[in-house]
């Protein structure tokens, strides 16, 4: 049986138990944590990537809607919602919940929830092989000639021309990349992005920071030996004394 990764979300501690207590009669559960808050909850989903989550609607702070829309595509769960109020069960379907249930919570709407759950799960691991295969044939295509960069979102797998990319950022395990007024987002370090691009143009200028270099359009000076490079009319991005050699390289 399919071990399914669980977080349970409730701000009522004596509603977290009872889940948990119902949830632990289901063998094919695995409870990989607790939260008590929205932002607890975006954090054990980013750091756990749980196959299903219960999730409350109305919580201080983040509600469940405002967890479910800072989730990146690629890590959203499954999600099952729990709520005291009605009013919310068209707006749950909305985000294609597995299911939402009313409190108080009873065991025929768990053995629903996880039933559904379990469905949905066969489904997405039969998809996620098809696409693994895709993924893969796009990565060598990346190899070839024209280098493109590969961008997973969710269901959507799109080519990029590194000749249309301007600058990245990145922040923990995730890049932004700019590109002709549009950002992608795709999961990977700096240093693992670094190493799919052409290193002739593109080059490290901060720690956090990748530009292509032919995109450069005026350089102002700092304080300190940094300055800014200047992209396109609206973007300007920080270079550090570290990589500073690099660029007026380029330039001389």
């Amino acid at each position: 049986m399919q071990s399914i990764k669980t977080i349970i979300v409730d701000d009522e501690p004596l509603a977290l138990s009872l889940i948990k207590a119902k949830l632990s009669k289901h063998p094919q559960i695995n409870i990989v944590a607790e939260c008590q808050n929205g932002r607890k909850a975006l954090a054990a989903i980013q750091q756990l990537s749980p196959d299903l989550v219960f999730l409350d609607i109305e919580m201080p702070g983040l509600t469940g809607f405002d967890v479910i829309k800072k989730i990146q595509n690629d890590l959203m769960p499954l999600i099952v919602f729990t709520t005291a109020y009605d009013q919310y069960a068209l707006s749950a379907f909305d985000v294609n919940a597995v299911d939402y249930i009313l409190k108080p919570i009873d065991e025929a709407h768990i053995q629903r929830a996880v039933e559904r759950a379990t469905s949905r799960l066969q489904n997405v691991d039969d998809t996620h092989q098809q696409k693994s295969k895709i993924i893969d044939a796009l990565q060598a295509i990346n190899a070839s000639a024209e280098h493109k960069i590969v961008i997973k979102d969710g269901d959507e797998i799109t080519l990029l021309d590194q000749q249309q990319i301007e600058w990245i950022d990145a922040a923990g395990d995730y890049c932004c990349i700019h590109a002709r007024g549009k950002t992608h987002i795709k999961r990977s370090t700096i240093s693992a992005m670094l190493d799919e691009l052409d290193p002739s143009i593109f080059k490290r200028v901060h720690r956090s920071t990748i530009i292509n270099l032919t995109c450069i359009d005026k350089v102002t000076p700092l304080p300190k030996g940094e300055f800014y490079v200047h992209i396109g009319d609206n973007e300007q991005v920080k270079v550090s004394r570290t990589y500073k050699d690099v660029v007026k390289d380029y330039l001389q």
